[in-house]
């Protein structure tokens, strides 16, 4: 009884720690950080995105009445010119307003800051890379996100039971396949038309990392499943297709995900 307690404490942590990871490094994450400027010290929020019909909000707390900012930015991997705004102060703030895009359109802006001087970007070098979508209803969002988190607990546990001489990983492969394939190849697809309005852009229609490393996942647990059914036994497909997941899970939520290509839109379409 010991024993079964640890491994599903193993396996709970080992899933939060990659379900935390995948939120802070996720390209969604807001870029946070600080600066001084003169001799102010100011902390940073930027959003990287925002839902489609709204205008993102580009807000900065800024206390020194002599720091002045504007906001650079233009659509991503478009022909555009870059399109300067002067930040406005409101009640210790510099704000702006990014124009809303549409369903997968992604924008890229830089914040500068100045006194006096040199002006200062706060994301440095690098644009921040903003993308828009669509609201899903929590209907579809929540028991998506749940049943992708268990089905990566229930993945860690039968991978552990696999590892161990004496352990049972048939008691939860079928389930482990189950909560996949609703989770990800059901639920995903619908809160994916939601928010970008196409059910699947993975492999074989377009390059959605997303939907790609849930075909992947699906794909290494059916075969694992397929070789232990019956009088079969194949721990070592099991094992092979848990550390597939776990290193699925570990790349970042949302990297190369659904994007809008402004070039083969009608002319003025989506334009800021």
């Amino acid at each position: 009884m010991l024993a079964r307690i640890l491994i599903w404490v193993l396996a709970f942590f080992i899933t939060a720690a990659s379900a935390v990871y995948q939120r802070v490094t996720g390209p969604t994450t807001p870029l946070r950080g600080e600066t001084t400027v003169g001799n102010t010290d100011i902390k940073f929020k930027l959003l990287r995105t925002e839902v489609v019909g709204k205008d993102a909000l580009v807000a900065i707390d800024v206390s020194d009445p002599s720091i002045t900012g504007l906001v650079k930015y233009k659509r991503l991997r478009s022909h555009d010119d870059w399109i300067t705004l002067q930040m406005i102060r409101r009640e210790g703030r510099l704000t702006t307003t990014l124009p809303r895009q549409p369903s997968a359109g992604k924008m890229i802006y830089f914040v500068y800051l100045e006194k006096g001087d040199e002006p200062i970007s706060l994301s440095g070098e690098t644009p921040v890379t903003i993308r828009y979508k669509g609201a899903v209803p929590g209907v579809v969002l929540w028991p998506h996100v749940f049943l992708i988190f268990l089905a990566m607990l229930f993945a860690n546990r039968t991978t552990i039971e696999a590892i161990r001489p004496k352990g049972n990983p048939s008691s939860t492969l079928g389930l482990t396949l189950g909560l996949l394939l609703i989770g990800g190849m059901i639920m995903g697809p619908i809160m994916q038309k939601y928010a970008f309005g196409a059910f699947w852009t993975g492999f074989p229609r377009g390059h959605d990392l997303t939907d790609n490393k849930m075909l992947i996942a699906v794909i290494v647990w059916i075969w694992a499943w397929f070789r232990n059914r019956g009088g079969q036994r194949n721990r070592a497909w099991i094992i092979f297709a848990g550390l597939v997941v776990f290193a699925i899970f570990m790349i970042p939520h949302s990297m190369l995900g659904s994007e809008l290509d402004y070039t083969n839109l009608p002319e003025g379409a989506g334009t800021p």
